[in-house]
């Protein structure tokens, strides 16, 4: 699976531990990811997250549920939706944002860790009216964001290929997952477990034993965005200031 990690560009660094990681995944399975056909992001791009982060730099490993189901918006990283350029608009949020359920709830959740909304008043409206001066306003800002406070932007499958099919997904991802977390544990990062897909990960692997782990609702639900571990969590981060804290 060389050729796997030249095509996606990935930091060299990560070599010893995404081979060993990538020879779990089932042979079969190994030849169809190297064709690249069939799924999204495109094959290019399926480990696009270990092209820009190196593993010594990794605080925390993020693991949503599965890419994006658009082709324009799965681009290798969990919850950077390539489909959005600009995260605000005159309105609000931006239209792209809005269409993006699981992105939406964050950026609102991170205004609220900001101070900058209320959970009283999550509307358009209030939205349009905090001041966006001190704030990024591009996707690609927010990924960089994530990445200098040290977050490994991952999915508990990497690859999809449709909503019936997630689960299937999930399952041929679990050699990964689990050498890839052994090949971190030195390192000792923390794990952030999105929903119950990434949630399943302390049950099968006995992860508590090895990492601290943060487990929170799945942002596509609203209650994401008011839980107050939440806020804990990532408003220290200063995800969305054009200042980054780190």
């Amino acid at each position: 699976m060389e050729e796997f990690l030249d095509i996606n560009g990935v930091d060299a660094s990560w070599r010893p531990i995404l081979l060993p990681a990538l020879e779990a995944l089932e042979e079969e399975y190994r030849r169809w990811l190297l064709a690249g056909e069939g799924y999204i992001p495109v094959r290019e791009r399926v480990l696009a997250a270990f092209s820009s982060l190196p593993p010594h730099k990794v605080r925390s490993i993020l693991f949503g549920q599965d890419p994006y189901p658009r082709a324009e918006s799965a681009i290798g990283y969990a919850f950077i939706d390539g489909g959005v350029q600009r995260i605000f608009s005159e309105t609000g949020l931006s239209r792209q944002v809005n269409r993006a359920t699981s992105l939406r709830n964050f950026i609102k959740m991170a205004l609220v860790a900001r101070g900058d909304l209320g959970c009283d008043d999550l509307s358009q409206t209030a939205i349009a009216s905090v001041d966006k001066e001190p704030l990024i306003d591009s996707i690609h800002d927010l990924r960089r964001n994530f990445e200098r406070a040290g977050l490994l932007l991952l999915n508990t499958a990497l690859v999809f290929r449709s909503k019936e099919e997630s689960r299937t997904q999930i399952r041929a991802w679990r050699g990964f997952v689990e050498r890839l977390l052994e090949g971190m544990r030195p390192l000792g990062p923390e794990l952030i477990l999105f929903g119950t897909h990434a949630a399943e990960l302390r049950k099968r692997f006995g992860v508590t034993e090895s990492f601290r782990c943060h487990e929170l609702e799945h942002p596509y639900n609203t209650s994401f965005v008011c839980n107050e571990g939440a806020h804990r969590l990532f408003g220290p981060m200063g995800l969305l200031d054009r200042e980054v804290r780190g």
